[in-house]
């Protein structure tokens, strides 16, 4: 530690200074400068080599609990402390998502669903659970409305829609393309937030055409429907905000 001491504060004080005032000779900083690395700083070096190595691959997209399981899974002991204090370190940041700006408007007077997903995002088969929800992107025509359909068994978008403005068609459109490409059987059950949009009538009637059971989030919880709130982060913060 003196001697790292000694090398923060070159070109402000003169080395004997320095060395007077911590206490050590020139002869002992000199013998440290010329001691190799240590295996740990050489085990360190080899670790932010493959860590940066991933960081680029991955597109700056992880963090230090993702980049310790992609090294694990790589085949690099490590622990978690040392993977962030080493990213810390050396700049190694994941990208920052942006404040989030609600999109739902549950100011209506349309019926509201029960929450009958109860955060129960594990399911065993496809076509079983759906969840649904719209967010805005930047592109280059603009900002534009997104609404997706995931299947919660495999996380799969399996409808999407695009449009500048946020109306029932879009959201119902997504729906369409979800239901003509997978036909979930009668009693699957589809989950959103409680918007205008997925509470009105047509929305309604396209799922009980459909035979699915509906479930709608608490007032203001979007912890209800986190999976679609964490494809959107990923989504908006790994391949959007460049």
């Amino acid at each position: 530690m003196k001697c790292r001491a000694v090398l923060a504060y070159r070109g402000e004080v003169t080395l004997r200074r320095r060395c007077a005032l911590l206490g050590m000779s020139r002869s002992a900083f000199y013998a440290w400068c010329r001691r190799p690395p240590s295996r740990r700083a050489q085990a360190n070096t080899r670790l932010v080599q493959e860590m940066d190595r991933i960081h680029r691959e991955v597109d700056r997209s992880y963090g230090s609990p993702r980049m310790r399981d992609e090294l694990v899974a790589r085949g690099v002991d490590c622990s978690k402390n040392r993977v962030a204090r080493l990213m810390r370190q050396h700049g190694i940041w994941a990208k920052q998502a942006r404040r989030y700006r609600p999109t739902t408007d549950s100011g209506h007077a349309d019926l509201v669903a029960p929450n009958l997903l109860a955060r129960q995002f594990t399911v065993a088969a496809p076509n079983r659970v759906w969840a649904s929800d719209v967010t805005y992107v930047w592109t280059r025509e603009g900002w534009l409305y997104l609404a997706v359909i995931l299947d919660l068994f495999s996380r799969r978008v399996v409808g999407w829609q695009l449009a500048p403005r946020l109306t029932r068609p879009l959201v119902l459109e997504a729906l369409q393309v979800a239901l003509r490409t997978r036909h979930p059987r009668p009693g699957w059950l589809h989950h959103s937030d409680r918007g205008s949009q997925y509470a009105s009538r047509d929305y309604q009637a396209v799922l009980e055409q459909a035979g699915a059971r509906c479930s709608m989030s608490r007032k203001g919880n979007c912890w209800d429907n986190a999976v679609v709130e964490s494809f959107f982060h990923s989504l908006k913060t790994e391949r959007i905000r460049r």
